[in-house]
């Protein structure tokens, strides 16, 4: 699929994604394409006001406001939708940079282990809820492949889940289980991380970047409809990037 672009109409008629992250962001236009090609959608996030506004624009089957770090509610919630559902798609949660000096381990063994705990509890759930052939489809980034001061735990995490996918894959089949693992994505994330050096991020991708331009949520959005779509794709990870990691550092 070209940048930018939608999924074809009706590809995914008849079908139900679940989207946890939902309401803002990749997870947000994830849901407008998937309704775009004549899917349904099932929202969560944490945020109930933003979640709102996005079932007020996609009208969902249902939606839920929670954590979902909270492993024990994710998986119930999951178990307990009616029905079988196509695919799961998870957006939620965000890296951390904290230098080793500054770090809290606690913190540390939290934001590492509550992320995978996330994933397994969705394939563990995934088993009996997501249809053969269906998608259990992970958002990650490529960030933390480059080792630098403040990285440790991210790159950690980014080390770890494509081979958690790739076991994962095994173990649920014929539920298929993918990675996406996005570069610098333009979101509202993106923005609170950068707070006042977001523009002059932008205008340095613009300028090296292979592609001529950022990265935007709907790019994103267009390869996971496409994994969704695709029922040959399981155990990989899909970088979407721009070619950021083709630059010299």
């Amino acid at each position: 699929m070209a940048g930018g672009s939608s999924g074809t109409h009706g590809e995914l008629a008849g079908q139900t994604v679940v989207v946890v992250g939902g309401s803002g962001g990749i997870g947000l236009e994830t849901a407008r394409q998937v309704r775009a090609a004549g899917g349904e959608v099932v929202l969560t996030a944490r945020n109930e006001e933003r979640l709102q506004r996005a079932a007020d624009e996609l009208h969902p089957l249902s939606t839920a406001a929670f954590d979902a770090q909270d492993t024990a509610y994710l998986e119930r919630f999951l178990g307990e939708l009616p029905g079988r559902v196509d695919h799961v798609l998870v957006t939620a949660g965000s890296p951390s940079y904290t230098p080793l000096g500054e770090l809290d381990l606690t913190a540390a063994a939290r934001d590492f282990g509550a992320r995978i705990a996330m994933l397994l509890a969705v394939a563990r759930a995934g088993r009996e809820k997501v249809g053969p052939g269906g998608t259990l489809l992970f958002v990650g980034g490529t960030g933390g492949r480059r080792p630098a001061p403040g990285m440790a735990v991210v790159g950690a995490v980014t080390a770890a889940l494509p081979a958690l996918v790739a076991s994962l894959a095994l173990e649920v089949a014929p539920v298929r289980v993918n990675l996406i693992a996005a570069g610098f994505v333009d979101t509202p994330l993106s923005a609170a991380l950068l707070g006042d050096r977001l523009e002059a991020r932008r205008e340095e991708l613009r300028r090296t970047l292979p592609i001529g331009r950022v990265v935007g949520p709907s790019d994103v959005a267009a390869l996971a409809v496409h994994i969704m779509v695709n029922g040959a794709l399981t155990g990989a990870t899909y970088d979407i990037d721009g070619g950021q990691q083709l630059l010299a550092h």
